[in-house]
């Protein structure tokens, strides 16, 4: 067993699983109270009237081939979401134990957290270099924490700023919390940022490093809700203990294999190029516009603009008839909003928009 899991629960340790019905493929099933007939209109390869296989092993082998890690470093889940909770849920006791996050940044860290009864810990990103990591603080709040940082959440890139984080800084801190804390780094959006390897080529060094990984992104399939958390196989082993028995649809399981094979991930990647220069044009377009103060460098689908009047920013999106993300309620983000980054027609048409607002202001 990994010294890393000193660091979960006891009583998660010591958790009987819930024993879901044997999968026997190669036998009819009359184990699982299961309907025998299948729906009419059933489209699906393995049929509807059967339960999924928990974590199935295609699908398991399909996703360590895509992200380039060994099958049994990987637990598949309902999106980045899943993996977030299990983390928290795996290794945080109520009341006793924090997590620590660096806003401004994904919500759902701070959710979950809560849910569980943990404690939260703010350090915020360093907005005058850039929204990087403040690595001393970080390390500092988790000496002097009254309940043990038992989890630390980095988002790289970040959401809702749309920077990478330092690597180097990701493994320091992997380093120096060694046995201490578990490391956290949500990719959901590096395929968007160039020449960026994963940090799951650093599991291997850092047994507390977790790395999740999501389709929904740059694979086109958020409405599948299927994701990868990548980690030491002592840690994927506990979460397997927590997650729910069929988590997985067998749609989503199907859809998961047929959508990413090698045809699809080459479309997916000619989609990203095409994102990308809309990215590039989108921001050049407007930093030129009165209403925007400064657009922030990204890594992500998705640009920070800091604005000089962000509601009438945000009216003018509802106006062209799209929605746009208003992050105002997060730390150092007071007068921004969250753009995704569109098809070409869509970010002409916000970029009218706000051009008309601009000049109806003067």
């Amino acid at each position: 067993m990994s010294a890393v899991l000193k660091l979960a629960r006891p009583d998660i340790l010591a958790l009987q699983p819930y024993q879901h019905a044997a999968w026997e493929p190669s036998l009819d099933r009359l184990h699982a109270n299961e309907m025998p007939w299948r729906p009419d209109g059933d489209p699906t390869a393995a049929g509807l009237n059967r339960y999924p296989e928990p974590q199935p092993a295609e699908l398991i082998e399909h996703l360590a081939q895509l992200y380039g890690v060994d099958p049994q470093q990987v637990l598949a889940g309902r999106g980045s979401d899943e993996g977030i909770d299990l983390v928290v849920r795996a290794f945080c006791r109520a009341g006793q134990d924090s997590v620590l996050i660096c806003p401004p940044t994904f919500g759902m860290y701070k959710v979950c957290a809560r849910i569980q009864g943990a404690d939260v810990i703010e350090v915020p990103l360093r907005k005058d270099q850039g929204f990087a990591l403040d690595t001393e603080a970080i390390l500092a709040a988790c000496a002097t924490a009254e309940r043990p940082v038992k989890v630390l959440f980095l988002c790289s890139p970040n959401n809702p700023t749309g920077n990478l984080l330092d690597r180097q800084a990701i493994e320091r801190l992997c380093e120096e919390l060694t046995e201490r804390a578990i490391v956290v780094v949500d990719e959901a959006y590096v395929e968007f940022a160039r020449n960026c390897p994963s940090l799951s080529s650093a599991l291997a060094r850092f047994d507390n490093l977790v790395v999740l990984r999501t389709l929904s992104k740059a694979y086109a399939l958020a409405g599948a809700r299927c994701g990868a958390l990548l980690a030491h196989p002592d840690i994927v082993r506990l979460l397997a203990r927590v997650i729910t028995p069929y988590a997985l649809s067998t749609h989503t399981v199907e859809a998961v294999l047929s959508l990413t094979d090698a045809a699809h991930v080459a479309a997916a990647q000619a989609r990203i190029d095409t994102l990308l220069t809309e990215r590039a044009r989108l921001a050049e377009r407007l930093a030129a516009l009165p209403l925007i103060r400064q657009v922030w460098p990204s890594d992500a689908n998705f640009i920070l603009v800091d604005c000089t009047d962000a509601d009438r920013v945000l009216s003018a999106a509802v106006d062209a008839g799209l929605i746009i993300r208003d992050p105002r309620s997060q730390p150092g983000l007071a007068s921004c909003v969250r753009i995704s980054v569109g098809t070409p027609e869509q970010n002409e048409r916000l970029l009218e928009g706000i051009a008309r607002a601009a000049g109806a202001a003067t």
